[in-house]
């Protein structure tokens, strides 16, 4: 198709047509003349039919010259892996954000719809995450590993990332064999027999293998780091840190700056396997002279990257079957883990800070046992420990006491004086939610209660969030953590549907970026305890582990009322208030967990005879171990 232009202007337009086509013919033999003269002085030229050609040519030289610096040339690589794994995380990130910032400003027909919305961008928000870090791998694992131990998260949140604390991928066999000739110096068959070159476990920073050590004759667990680790570890953090550092910048509601800063501080102590192995020594010392199931196992030999262990038979803490077919009570097995972690923290200080159901095993006990049950526990992965220091254990221990006490004037007053020792949140701590939105708007959440809820797992009791002008409830609520196992099902019904999830969300990241990190692990460690509670079908109550808590914080409180009356700091009669207080409610406390046991041996009789009325002896047995 031809289109002809119509030009209707002064009459010099057709003297300018004269000019252009006076310009055209000096051009074309003005180009006649250039060409003759580089004919004549030899130039080389290119046929004008194969010009296409330098196109294509130039390009697979680029790449060419591109793919040789990426393999030979390390910071060309590092510039190009770290500008696609920090876009990846950067693109994840944002896009949640925006996501959360359009959901919570939207308006709802109904608080059913609003709350259906604000989870389903949970759920949009952490897959994207997810995605991003399994693509990156690495420490990027760990980093989703530590969010799915966050408690205070939303469940969206915490059951998106859980299963990265089993998909992680293994270092293929020739990356193992290379790394032990470069630091341990020998061949892998000249330091094991029958070593497996497939690993049995495989973590974001480690890969277990097991073979027999040639030296010393035993069958062992070599944990192997990832090579690629050490190559990448400094990008990494900084591309983390900048990422949560934009994110800040951009959205300074949703803070996660300091998980960047902790694993700076942190991840190099758990890439130290030296360093492991000091901590494997010192907790096998806090537990020496002590009468407990927990079973270290043994360091044969450790280098920075390669640690040579004792093979541990066993399977998971968790695993129901297992119990059963050893005749292990399930409910000792939670009240033991628990009294474990809780000596650790209250009475020596200094406690395991990567607690995972993949960390424990379970076994049998033998007969030169010092377990006072028919099983031991077995703690591993020991390259991540926090003390704690008495100031803050004695402060954490007597704010878990106001939390088991009733609520009165006196008690919520010391729950709010341990909170602000502890956490640095006040009474007059809250934030302004306003989001937008009509259902939103003049809501004020209140710091203490989030975090009352986060210390002890569950909503809490005399704190529950509601906006200062909604309505109020003549429900009778818990007013401390022994009264929660009576909650009523219309009672967490309200407490679900009070505070807005959104607001709550921002509430509970302002919480965490408070509280002293070595307090965050304490919570994560609790929080073990619940989970292998509940995973483990107890029969007991579920406040029942809470007991063994508040136990060993009396402990803690009495060892420290005694040591300051010896440096002179408490006078005698305190003393002896302190000592009468100690064991008229240390006493209490061993009757409530005696009727609490008593009422779960009952529970597992029901289930027994259920169970054999339905199947014989073998369903009694299954019924009793829990496992229908």
């Amino acid at each position: 198709m031809h289109i002809i232009l119509k030009f209707r202007g002064s009459p010099g337009w057709h003297n300018s047509r004269s000019f252009l086509r006076s310009q055209k013919s000096f051009v074309r033999h003005n180009n006649t003349d250039l060409h003759k003269r580089l004919a004549s002085s030899g130039a080389p030229q290119h046929p004008r039919g194969r010009s296409w050609l330098w196109y294509p040519a130039t390009l697979l030289a680029l790449t060419g010259v591109g793919y040789y610096a990426y393999e030979n040339h390390q910071p060309s690589r590092h510039a190009v892996l770290a500008t696609i794994r920090c876009s990846r995380l950067a693109r994840a990130a944002i896009s949640g954000a925006i996501d959360y910032k359009r959901t919570l400003a939207d308006t709802y027909t109904s608080e059913e719809d609003r709350l259906e919305a604000v989870s389903q961008c949970h759920v949009r928000s952490a897959t994207k995450v997810l995605n991003a870090l399994l693509a990156n791998g690495g420490i990027y694992i760990k980093l989703g590993q530590h969010i799915a131990s966050m408690i205070v998260l939303p469940i969206e949140w915490t059951s998106t990332m859980a299963p990265l604390q089993d998909r992680c991928d293994a270092t293929p066999y020739e990356g193992i064999a290379a790394l032990f000739l470069s630091d341990m110096g020998q061949p892998i068959s000249e330091l094991f027999d029958d070593f497996d070159p497939v690993p049995i476990g495989v973590a974001s920073l480690a890969q277990v293998h097991v073979g027999y050590h040639k030296a010393s004759g035993k069958k062992v667990a070599v944990k192997v780091q990832h090579p690629h680790l050490v190559e990448f570890f400094n990008i990494d953090i900084n591309m983390v840190q900048s990422t949560l550092g934009w994110i800040k910048y951009w959205f300074p509601e949703f803070e996660f700056s300091w998980l960047g800063e902790d694993m700076r501080e942190n991840l190099p102590k758990e890439m130290d396997f030296v360093h492991e192995a000091r901590n494997t020594a010192r907790a096998v010392a806090d537990f020496e002279n002590i009468k407990t199931s927990l079973y270290i196992p043994e360091v044969i030999s450790a280098n920075k990257r390669v640690l040579i262990m004792e093979y541990i038979q066993g399977s998971r803490i968790d695993d129901l079957a297992y119990l059963s077919k050893h005749n292990i009570d399930r409910n000792k097995v939670a009240l033991e883990l628990t009294r474990i972690f809780n000596r650790m923290v209250f009475m020596n200080g200094w406690f395991h800070a990567d607690p995972h159901p993949g960390n424990l095993l379970i076994r049998p006990a033998s007969k030169s046992s010092k377990s006072p049950y028919n099983f031991e526990i077995a703690l591993l992965d020991h390259g991540l420990y926090f003390d704690l220091n008495r100031e803050l254990r004695v402060n954490y221990s007597r704010l878990w006491l106001s939390l088991i006490a009733r609520s009165s004037p006196t008690v919520d007053a010391d729950r709010r004086k341990y909170a602000a020792l502890i956490a640095n949140i006040t009474p007059d701590l809250v934030r302004d939610c306003f989001f937008g939105g009509a259902n939103m708007s003049q809501c004020i959440i209140k710091q203490y209660p989030v975090f009352e809820a986060a210390i002890t797992g569950r909503l809490a009791p005399d704190g529950i969030i509601e906006a200062d002008d909604g309505p109020k409830s003549d429900i009778q609520r818990a007013t401390g953590m022994l009264d929660m196992a009576s909650q009523t099902g219309e009672e967490m019904e309200l407490i679900r549907n009070t505070a807005p999830q959104g607001n709550m969300l921002v509430s509970v990241l302002d919480v965490l970026r408070r509280l002293p990190r070595r307090v965050v692990m304490v919570m994560k460690l609790n929080d073990l305890a619940r989970h292998l509670d509940h995973s483990l079908a107890t029969t007991h109550s579920s406040v029942r582990i809470f007991l063994v808590t508040s136990k060993y914080c009396m402990k803690a409180v009495w060892q420290d009322e005694k040591n300051r009356f010896r440096e002179g700091g408490l006078g005698f009669g305190s003393f002896l208030g302190s000592a009468w207080a100690f064991a008229t409610g240390y006493s209490k406390l061993t009757f409530i967990e005696f009727m609490m046991d008593w009422q779960a041996s009952l529970v597992k009789s029901s289930a027994w005879l259920r169970g054999f009325y339905s199947r014989g002896l073998a369903g009694a047995h299954d019924a009793a171990a829990g496992l229908y």
